[in-house]
């Protein structure tokens, strides 16, 4: 049960955090019509994983603080194209717009919200947009409660208390469209390319796939995975979840805040193996290299939108359960202070695709991953994340996740080559980062 927080209390009722306002309505995804909006400070609800009530249900947290949500309130399919996040924004902006908004607690997060989930590649369809009926927020020990229904709505469509999810069981493994040596060949390909000189880097993908004895309960998945990466993104949005270490863009107002992550090492047995790991990791050229693609990437797309952006000079390590990365932190200033126009979306859009995920030059790298991959990635490291209406969220780059449908779940992990890349030790790096969706699944 979560209760609205306040000396008002005896004036609104408990709020039962079942299914009250859940609907799909495909309705909702072809026009929404006018929204009514409403937010509420309400007592801290704990963990929001536990809270959700159904399971396709949208998330982004991180150290027990964020948003999860229900329901569909509008949503939309955007096809494939370049202008997919200009599509979405522009459709995100007119509800947004016409939507009735009581909002008592005015703070990052609050009034109406959209997640969010786009494509890797233009040439894919598949984006989504979703602005959930309801919505839980919490930050830092204050929480809120949103609602969002169609003003033509009769009411919402009952309650009722949500069953324990059931944990997946039976879980079988295959290969996806290409086994680990015809993968380790790709990479092969890909650093002769990159010997050639056409490009620097290149970013490949590798699938797992995943069936169980019955439908998958994405919440099981999410509350792992928080459990186990607090310091990642556990998040949720149209069946796409998974736990992401990298934070895309951050926007607070005016403020921004990146975090670019590239290069990779295990973690070790012992504390002295962990240090030397990390040791070697920092000194490495190879690593380096791929870092710097990445960071120079991000300045290149942020630095004319800023009227002030700081960089760290140098990576640091940011350490994970079973991997650690060189990260650098990224801050920022927009020119045009919290104009709503460089929304959290827009960002994401005029940051994607970075070399993190691509590769530099990204036209050529785009070009060889389609030759070498043979799949389609969809969703898989496109952007994740929140925007509300005043242009403030959160958008990652989608890693160390699966897109889940019923039975089945289609993971993802991928490697930055560069020309020192090592095929035989890429093959080793991608398993490693299957290992925390093989978590979730297998618990």
């Amino acid at each position: 049960m979560l209760a609205r927080s306040g000396a008002q209390d005896s004036m609104h009722p408990h709020v039962e955090l079942s299914a009250v306002g859940y609907r799909h309505d495909e309705a909702a995804e072809r026009s929404p019509g006018r929204l009514v909006v409403r937010t509420i400070r309400v007592a801290d609800p704990g963990d929001l994983i536990a809270r959700l009530p159904v399971p396709n249900a949208l998330a982004w947290v991180r150290r027990g603080d964020g948003l999860v949500g229900w329901g569909t309130a509008a949503k939309i399919t955007l096809p494939a194209g370049q202008d997919r996040f200009l599509s979405g924004e522009k459709w995100l902006r007119e509800v947004f717009d016409a939507a009735d908004v009581t909002d008592d607690v005015a703070e990052p997060g609050t009034g109406p919200v959209a997640f969010g989930s786009f494509t890797f590649d233009p040439a894919s369809d598949g984006s989504v947009l979703v602005v959930p009926s309801m919505v839980i927020g919490r930050k830092e020990g204050g929480a809120w409660l949103t609602t969002i229904s169609r003003a033509d709505d009769g009411g919402d469509a009952g309650d009722g208390e949500a069953e324990p999810p059931p944990v997946p069981t039976g879980v079988r493994w295959s290969d996806g469209s290409l086994t680990a040596p015809e993968w380790e060949r790709a990479v092969a390909k890909a650093v002769a390319a990159i010997s050639e000189g056409s490009l620097r880097k290149v970013v490949l993908a590798l699938e797992l796939n995943a069936t169980a004895a019955a439908d998958i309960d994405g919440r099981v998945l999410l509350s792992r995975l928080a459990g186990r990466y607090p310091e990642c993104y556990t998040f949720a949005c149209d069946g796409l979840l998974g736990a992401t270490p990298e934070l895309l863009i951050r926007r607070t107002g005016a403020s921004l805040h990146s975090v670019v992550l590239a290069g990779t090492m295990p973690r070790g047995g012992s504390p002295e193996a962990d240090r030397a790991l990390g040791a070697a990791l920092l000194a490495s050229s190879k690593d380096r290299d791929e870092h710097s693609y990445a960071v120079e990437d991000v300045r290149a797309a942020l630095q004319p939108l800023c009227a002030d952006l700081r960089i760290d000079e140098q990576p640091s390590l940011l350490r994970l359960p079973n991997l650690q990365h060189l990260a650098t932190q990224v801050y920022g200033e927009l020119t045009g202070g919290d104009d709503v126009s460089h929304s959290a979306l827009a960002l994401a859009a005029a940051l994607h695709p970075t070399a993190a995920i691509c590769g530099t030059p990204a036209d050529k790298a785009m070009d060889l991953i389609r030759e070498l991959e043979g799949i389609d990635r969809g969703r898989y490291s496109g952007p994740v994340g929140w925007v509300d209406a005043r242009g403030n969220g959160e958008w990652g780059i989608a890693l160390r996740c699966g897109l889940v449908s019923g039975r089945n779940a289609r993971l993802f992990a991928g490697c930055g080559i560069v020309a020192e890349s090592n095929p035989p030790a890429e093959v080793a790096e991608a398993q490693t980062k299957f290992w925390p969706m093989r978590y979730a699944l297998e618990g």
